[in-house]
């Protein structure tokens, strides 16, 4: 059995957080994100006891690093240290959603990792009750996305809920090579939460969230939850309607927030949170609903994980689920 409710594999970064356009003396914040820090952080603050399985380089910057990961309520136990630097990017504020990040990635850290840490952790793996992953790690690199596999193979084979992000980058990897990870993992998982356009148009070849997740389960999924901003979330499949099956879609609203200034990791947030209450018992519309009450206070921070909100913060502003 393991010690956590959901295990995250992928890479975390160092963040240089830009308040301006990138120029020439533009004051950066140095931070630590990434879309599995931003997605661990929301899952330990819903409730459920938290791991990130990567790799972080044995430096100062490094331990600073980790002791982020300790500040934010997620395990360091399943942290390799290595020799070898860690990812970055820089970004600015944006609340569109469609904002372009810069990476420094190659041969980081996380970089490395492989089936053989999967191995390794077989039996946490085998334990937990929800995995999370994205097409951000799956890009990583080919061993990367091969562990990533593996991981999914095994947590599914135990009977957890994977949940998948593809979060597709177009800096870091192609669109072929993205859809090609999405359709190996799509038949492990327990639900994906793809972005409409960006994902939808670039993976799914839509710009239609409900035609997008009727997609997702074509490719194996059970169920899907399609972002669309501010808009609204799409969920379908897994009896998603009130007393429906999968064929019958459910709409949530996204509640409207005062004082957003930074979209970056809401997308993060819904999808931690979502698999920290999968995990803990809540059924989908219930884990979703708060996932987005969630998601939308994120909006309110700068940077990946600048706000993390409560489980009681959530459930205030969670929109409302048939019951």
């Amino acid at each position: 059995m393991s010690d956590y409710d959901v295990v995250l594999i992928g890479e975390i970064l160092v963040e240089f957080y830009c308040e301006g356009p990138p120029v020439d003396q533009a004051r950066l914040r140095l931070g630590f994100s990434g879309d599995v820090l931003n997605a661990a952080a929301a899952a330990s603050a819903a409730g459920a006891r938290t791991a990130i399985l990567t790799a972080v380089a044995e430096d100062q910057l490094g331990d600073a690093l980790v002791e982020r990961v300790r500040a934010l309520g997620v395990d360091t136990a399943l942290i390799r240290r290595v020799p070898a630097g860690n990812g970055a990017y820089l970004l600015h504020g944006d609340l569109s959603g469609e904002r372009e990040f810069t990476y420094w990635r190659t041969a980081s850290a996380a970089s490395g990792l492989g089936v053989a840490d999967i191995e390794r952790e077989r039996a946490v793996l085998a334990g937990t009750r929800a995995l999370v992953a994205s097409g951000v790690g799956s890009a990583l690199s080919d061993n990367c996305r091969d562990a990533i596999a593996a991981a999914a193979r095994i947590a599914a084979e135990a009977g957890a809920a994977v949940v998948y992000d593809p979060n597709f980058r177009a800096r870091l990897t192609t669109a072929e090579r993205a859809r090609a990870a999405l359709a190996e993992l799509a038949p492990h998982c327990a639900l994906i939460t793809p972005s409409c356009p960006s994902d939808a148009r670039a993976l799914l070849g839509t710009e239609d969230p409900l035609t997008a997740a009727r997609a997702v389960l074509a490719l194996g999924a059970r169920a899907a939850a399609v972002t669309s901003g501010a808009d609204q979330v799409v969920v379908m499949g897994a009896g998603a309607g009130a007393g429906a099956g999968a064929g019958e879609p459910l709409t949530l609203p996204v509640p409207t927030v005062a004082n957003a200034v930074d979209a970056t990791g809401a997308g993060d947030v819904l999808t931690g949170t979502t698999a920290a209450r999968l995990a803990l018992g809540d059924p989908l519309p219930t884990a979703v609903s708060l996932a987005i009450g969630a998601a939308s206070l994120s909006v309110t921070g700068r940077g990946g994980t600048g706000r993390i909100p409560t489980l009681t913060e959530s459930r205030a502003v969670a929109p409302a689920v048939r019951a």
